[in-house]
Parts: structure tokens; C-alpha cells; sequence
């Protein structure tokens, strides 16, 4: 066996091979792309015959150096910085760090330690690719709210009429319709109820339209403290770059949900996923995605529990004893077990008293979710494991043993 450390970056790659007693064989720096790709395959070549007797360490579980290494055929752990971080640690306690280094204690990490860490998930290009359209719609749904954020703060300090018309629902179909045509206070008071009809079934509201348009007339001709014209002016203007932000952020937010959905409904596994209370199309496929597909991957239910950052951890030492929540987490399936929990309450007899137990216990609201989303994800690793759809009865045996 060889063991291999890759120190990767945007430009180069530091690659250091050491054998089974921890002597260096090769150390070298390689290129981005193709021609640091063939590079690696024949230093590697210098000392092993076949590619399942090389074990590689690296600080990324994805990308095109990850997948030409797995497609290689070698064992690839992926390591987490943190743990590089401690593990550097035990060599040197100057605090001496570069990346030829690194790359010495990432080989020496998978020689000594590689029990301790996972191999790079074998999920399928199904998987992978609702991942990443997942991803990129939470990533999108966060910056519609900091842009959100942003227009009621201007609007607090010039626009108070639309905050009574809209509150919190700027970023709705109605607002951004009716903001387009009047982004200042003056532009608001000028309009028509007719004008204001018209905007909002062009923005595809059916029902209540007079009676909607009234309201919001009523709101931005009410009464408020004005800026001065200068003021307005200034802030018209960044309202009005916000609103067509917003506006474009909505349409590829409803492009990614249809691709979602399309994508989603095609894996396997989405059956199962979607028979959990809580589950739709959109908290399902990123579920799925953040946990991936590979039936390997997680040895257990805790396993899954400790990825999702939803089990708590222990810090103990003599007669001190504190549980809290784990810091070190997938973040984005954390948020996404959190808002499942919180949606299960309606959906879930069971998934409720849960949550009324947890707070008759003493938790907190997020504790009481936390513990929820928790419990979820161990039904759901029991689905999937057995291949068989939720069950309330199954899933919430009854009362008594609820509280046992």
C-alpha cells in the first residue's frame, strides 16, 4: 500500500507519497487540469501496480481532481480541514504550516488514521446533480431575503406607506408589481385603483383583486412622515434597483423549483422521502441531496444523525457534564431538517406530542425542533435502509412508549 496527500489549490496541487512505514517516496507539485492529472497517475505509477493499493487523503469530497481520482480507481478519504488542522499539530508545535507540509500530514493522516475518516460518498450522478440545483436554490432563496432586508430598510426611512401595504411580503408577486410602477411616495398616492388592478393581474393574482387593490390604495395614501425631496429622490432609486433584483431572483427561484421537481420526482428513492411528513418537493430533494444516495455511506442512524448536525454532543470532565448542539455540522442539511421538523408539526399527530413533550421537558423552541428533526432523521434512515414508505402508526407506537 502507498498513501497518498494532495495539498489542492485554484492553480496547483502539492502531492506527497509515503509508504507503509512512513518513509517519503515522492514529493512534487503538480498543475491544474489535464496535464497535473497525468503527472499525479505516473508519480503514482513510480510506486504501485494497481490502483486499489493507494489510499489518498484530501481536504474536498468534490470537483474534477476528486472525480479523476475516484474514477482512477484509488481509495479518496476526504478529510476535513479541521481535523488536518489538529492532526498538524502532532508534527510540529512551532506552528510552521505550507503546503508541501500539508501534504506530508495528509499522507501520514491516511496512513495512521484513515479508520477514523470517510471515503469520498459513491452517490449517483442523480443525486449529485439535485445537490447541486438544490444548493443553488437555497443559495438564492437567502439572497432574496438579504436583498428583501435591504428594500425595507430603505423603505422604513422614506416609504412607510408601502410597509402598511405589503409588511412583510415584499418580496410577493403583489409587491414587486405594484413597487415597480411606484417606487416613491408621491408616484404611490398618484395611483388609481384601476392602475393598481391592473398591476396586480399582470403579476397573476386572480381572486380578490378589486377588493386587494383597495387596500393597498387605502395604504399608500395614508398618512406617514415624509423625507425630504432630495432624500426620496436617493432612495427611489435604490428601491427601485432592489424591486428589479427581487423580481429576477423570483423567476430563477421558480425555474430551479421546476427543475427540482422534474429531477427530484425521477430518483428512487423520492417515494420514500416524500411519504415523511414535512417532506415536499423542495425541503425533499435538499434532504436528499445533502445526504446523498450511496447505501454505504452511513453506518447507522446515528451516523446520518451526526452528519446532519441534529444529535447533540457531550462535553464531560470530572463531575461536569453539559450536552449542546453540535457546531461542526452540514450546515445547509441542518437548516433543512430544522424548517422539515418545524412543518412536520402539522402534518404529524406523533411529530407533534413529540415537540409538546419536549417542551413540557423544559426546552426551548429550537431545542424542542432540534430534538424533532433529530428523531426524523433516524425514521427516515429506517425507510430508506428497508425500502418501505412512512407509517404514523409505525414511526409513533403510541403514547406510553413515546415518553419511555
Amino acid at each position: 500500500m502507498i498513501f497518498v496527500g494532495i495539498d489542492w489549490s485554484e492553480h496547483h496541487h502539492d502531492v506527497c507519497v509515503v509508504d507503509e512505514q512512513g518513509t517519503q517516496l515522492a514529493k512534487v507539485r503538480v498543475p491544474e487540469g489535464m496535464e497535473g492529472v497525468v503527472r499525479l497517475h505516473e508519480t503514482i505509477a513510480d510506486h504501485a501496480e494497481e490502483p486499489e493499493e493507494v489510499i489518498v487523503g484530501i481536504e474536498i469530497d468534490r470537483g474534477l481532481l476528486v472525480g479523476a481520482l475516484v474514477a482512477a480507481g484509488y481509495r479518496v478519504l476526504a478529510i476535513n480541514p479541521l481535523s488536518v488542522d489538529r492532526y498538524r499539530d502532532r508534527h510540529a508545535t512551532s506552528g510552521a504550516k505550507s503546503d508541501p507540509g500539508d501534504a506530508k500530514v495528509l499522507a501520514d493522516l491516511v496512513r495512521t488514521d484513515r479508520h477514523n475518516h470517510r471515503p469520498v460518498a459513491g452517490d449517483s450522478e442523480l443525486a449529485e446533480s439535485i445537490k447541486l440545483i438544490a444548493r443553488t436554490h437555497q443559495s438564492f432563496v437567502w439572497e432574496r431575503q438579504r436583498h428583501v432586508n435591504r428594500l425595507r430598510s430603505a423603505l422604513r426611512e422614506f416609504y412607510p406607506q408601502a410597509l402598511v401595504a405589503f409588511g412583510t411580503e415584499l418580496a410577493s408577486a403583489d409587491a414587486i408589481a405594484v413597487l415597480k410602477i411606484a417606487p416613491t411616495p408621491e408616484l404611490g398616492r398618484r395611483l388609481s385603483r384601476s392602475k393598481i388592478a391592473a398591476a396586480l393581474r399582470r403579476a397573476g393574482r386572480l381572486r380578490n383583486l378589486e377588493a386587494r387593490a383597495e387596500q393597498i390604495q387605502r395604504a399608500l395614501r395614508s398618512e406617514q412622515l415624509q423625507a425630504s425631496e432630495a432624500i426620496t429622490g436617493a432612495y427611489g432609486v435604490i428601491a427601485s434597483s432592489l424591486v428589479r433584483l427581487i423580481e429576477g431572483l423570483n423567476t430563477q427561484i421558480a425555474g430551479f423549483e421546476d427543475e427540482l421537481e422534474r429531477s427530484f420526482e425521477q430518483h428512487p428513492d423520492a417515494e420514500v422521502l416524500r411519504s415523511l411528513p414535512g417532506l415536499g418537493i423542495v425541503l425533499g430533494a435538499r434532504v436528499l441531496g445533502e445526504f446523498g444516495d450511496d447505501p454505504t455511506r452511513y453506518a447507522d442512524a446515528r451516523a446520518r444523525r451526526n452528519y446532519a448536525g441534529t444529535s447533540p454532543i457531550t462535553k464531560a470532565s470530572g463531575t461536569k457534564r453539559v450536552v449542546l448542539a453540535r457546531f461542526a455540522r452540514n450546515e445547509r442539511l441542518f437548516d433543512a431538517c430544522y424548517l422539515w421538523a418545524f412543518t412536520s408539526l402539522t402534518k404529524s399527530p406523533g411529530a407533534r406530542r413529540y415537540y409538546d413533550l419536549q417542551r413540557a421537558r423544559g426546552k426551548t423552541h429550537s431545542q424542542a425542533l432540534r430534538a424533532l428533526g433529530n428523531r426524523l432523521v433516524g425514521i427516515l434512515h429506517g425507510c430508506l435502509r428497508h425500502g418501505e414508505l412512512y407509517r404514523e402508526d409505525v414511526a409513533w407506537p403510541s403514547r406510553e412508549s413515546l415518553a419511555a
